[in-house]
């Protein structure tokens, strides 16, 4: 009894939200893709921003008031800055995009690029395209932007999956990898079992490496936005902070945010700058 009325005394009562007039929102399907159209009531900009959510989200999360896309609308607001249009991208809870490889689920990445005509073609055609993702999304907007650098002007990637080894690298090198960051087991075998459904071996993961495809940039690639907490479990600091090196390296135009925080952790004005700048 003791136990029950301290257990309901304690229990979270409600969430913090941003403040903000939801975005009208329109969905619809390509094949299997789903994305919604997100559009201030104030007026946009003229850009498409294309974002790509995390892990066990959906198309639907854009106007979630207590995220941080409720965040940045509420920062775009009280900045009275024009946003751009959102276009919010899945192809379900999980998914990685990639090159057509030798996993039958590889080839999302082909699939995304081919239906952005079909989706603009219903907003206009825009001044600038622009991606943005957290986590998982965020590797995707990375693989994305790095792979078609002439389609796209800035990629905004929020504690994306980052790794300088590979799901294919020896179970001492993981360990050590774990050890190093503070990563969590179970969230790296989750990666880890995600990882192998898409990319079949180690020349197949250096097609979507960011690492990788940061050492083939110029100055004319994509800016870059890049943000990460260095408590992330997933261990993507690391990796971030050097691609973030890397591409300064050679010559891309990048904002480096790291954070005290854990996973995502996310400076929101810095952020809702980036994209309307």
């Amino acid at each position: 009894m003791l136990w029950f009325i301290w257990t309901e005394i304690s229990r979270r009562r409600g969430d913090q939200r941003a403040s903000f007039k939801p975005a009208s929102q329109r969905c619809d399907a390509q094949g299997p893709l789903r994305y919604c159209i997100n559009e201030a009531a104030g007026g946009t900009n003229g850009d498409i921003v294309y974002h790509h959510h995390g892990r066990n989200l959906d198309e639907t999360s854009w106007n979630d008031d207590t995220y941080f896309t409720g965040m940045l609308q509420e920062q775009w607001h009280a900045s009275g800055a024009l946003p751009p249009t959102v276009i919010t991208i899945s192809y379900g809870s999980t998914w990685l995009l990639t090159p057509k490889g030798k996993q039958e689920d590889s080839g999302l990445l082909v699939d995304f690029m081919a239906r952005l005509p079909a989706i603009e073609a219903k907003v206009g055609r825009p001044r600038r395209r622009m991606l943005l993702g957290e986590s998982m999304g965020g590797l995707n907007v990375l693989v994305a932007g790095l792979t078609h650098p002439a389609q796209f002007a800035k990629v905004a990637a929020l504690c994306p999956g980052v790794y300088a080894d590979t799901p294919f690298s020896s179970f001492d090198t993981i360990r050590a990898w774990m050890e190093r960051t503070g990563a969590d087991p179970k969230i790296v075998f989750g990666v880890w079992l995600m990882a192998r459904k898409y990319v079949a071996d180690e020349a197949e993961w250096r097609r979507i490496s960011p690492l990788h495809l940061a050492a083939q940039a110029g100055p004319d690639y994509p800016e870059l936005y890049l943000s990460c907490g260095l408590y992330d479990a997933y261990g993507n600091y690391e990796g971030t902070e050097r691609l973030a090196h890397i591409a300064r390296q050679r010559g891309v135009r990048t904002e480096w945010h790291p954070l005290y925080g854990g996973h995502c952790a996310s400076d929101v004005a810095s952020l809702a700058d980036f994209l309307v700048n």
